[in-house]
């Protein structure tokens, strides 16, 4: 732990000149972490040689070092370890320097440097491969810092429970690694914050099966969520489309949107798509689109409108979709306006 009380002291002129003859914006660091210059030890040269070693330039030297500043606090012995730890699962150093250069607060964070090591070495038993392994590194580094008997507690608790919910020992990995893979974040959940969730849906009727489904389908998100607000996102929803407990239950299963976004960002939605003169009977029919922001979806609206397609008597579909499907769906419906009513060089059949 570093002091950050920074009235008594003075900058360290030595770690200035360092970082100077580096070409690093000294400005960057006192306006955002002043903290680390006044320092009485940093190993600017050193840390700086090691980033060289591994392929760095002078302009990624300086880039690292003005955003990550605190790196050069870190003794060369604790970034050379971290540096071979990386190498478990990154190609070569030349990845690797773009990793740190693109993460620099993920690699340069030492502390929890065995936890890291033991996640690394249990993740790759799991058969989680290398490149999904560095994309938690650098995207959700807090899953390395648990001790590795809270991650493999947490695994054991999601196979389990897979199993009793019908799932079958075959899948189970496939399953797994899908589910850990679309978020790792799943690993800071307890095996209570697990069973509470997944009694909150048993107990609204889904049925194992459906439960699975709405696991895979959200992503496991659904273990971050907090069950009272779920249960007033249903009973909204369930008051909006005035339908009944098995139809709501369907209305989920095909948008678990429904399920996971709060009251008030679903009232934004279901408001934005009414402007448009969308009908709630049509939001029921297709509530997908509840997925997308109400700008995406005025976006859309105004794009289709331009094509002289109507969206207010049409279905949602073509609204619906990550933006590489809308994109597709344009198109689609851009060529069939632009295509010509008959071909003028086919031949025409006639009866006599």
């Amino acid at each position: 732990s570093y002091t950050t009380d920074t009235k008594s002291k003075e900058e360290n002129k030595k770690t200035i000149e360092s970082l100077y003859s580096l070409s690093v914006d000294i400005k960057k660091i006192r306006r955002l972490k002043e903290w680390v210059l006044l320092q009485d030890v940093a190993y600017v040269k050193e840390i700086a040689s090691i980033l060289q070693e591994m392929g760095a330039d002078e302009t990624t030297v300086a880039s690292i070092l003005e955003r990550c500043p605190e790196a050069i606090l870190h003794t060369p012995e604790e970034i050379n370890s971290q540096r071979a730890l990386w190498q478990l699962v990154c190609h070569n150093e030349k990845q690797l320097i773009k990793l740190i250069e693109q993460f620099p607060e993920s690699f340069f964070t030492t502390k929890y440097h065995q936890n890291q090591k033991a996640n690394i070495m249990f993740f790759q038993e799991l058969g989680l491969r290398n490149n999904i392994i560095t994309r938690f590194l650098t995207s959700a580094p807090s899953i390395f810092y648990n001790p590795v008997e809270k991650n493999k507690h947490v695994i054991e608790t999601l196979q389990r429970n897979y199993l009793n919910l019908g799932g079958s020992e075959a899948n189970m990995k496939i399953w797994i690694l899908k589910l850990l893979s679309q978020n790792p974040y799943i690993l800071l959940n307890t095996s209570t914050t697990i069973h509470e969730k997944l009694e909150f849906l048993q107990k609204n009727d889904f049925t194992d099966h459906e439960v699975l489904q709405l696991l895979s389908k959200l992503k496991g998100f659904i273990f971050q969520l907090n069950s009272s607000t779920m249960e007033k996102s249903m009973l909204f929803s369930k008051n909006v489309f005035k339908c009944s407990d098995q139809e709501l239950k369907q209305l989920v299963l095909k948008c678990p949107a429904l399920l996971y976004y709060s009251v008030a960002v679903l009232e934004e939605r279901l408001e934005g798509l009414r402007k448009e003169g969308i009908s709630i009977e049509q939001i029921r029919e297709t509530p997908m689109v509840l997925e997308l922001t109400t700008q995406i979806v005025q976006y859309r609206i105004k794009k289709l409108s331009a094509l002289g397609y109507d969206i207010k008597s049409g279905n949602l579909e073509s609204l619906n979709g990550t933006k590489k499907d809308f994109e597709v769906t344009y198109g689609k419906i851009q060529s069939k306006k632009e295509r010509p009513i008959f071909n003028p060089v086919a031949p025409i059949h006639t009866e006599d």
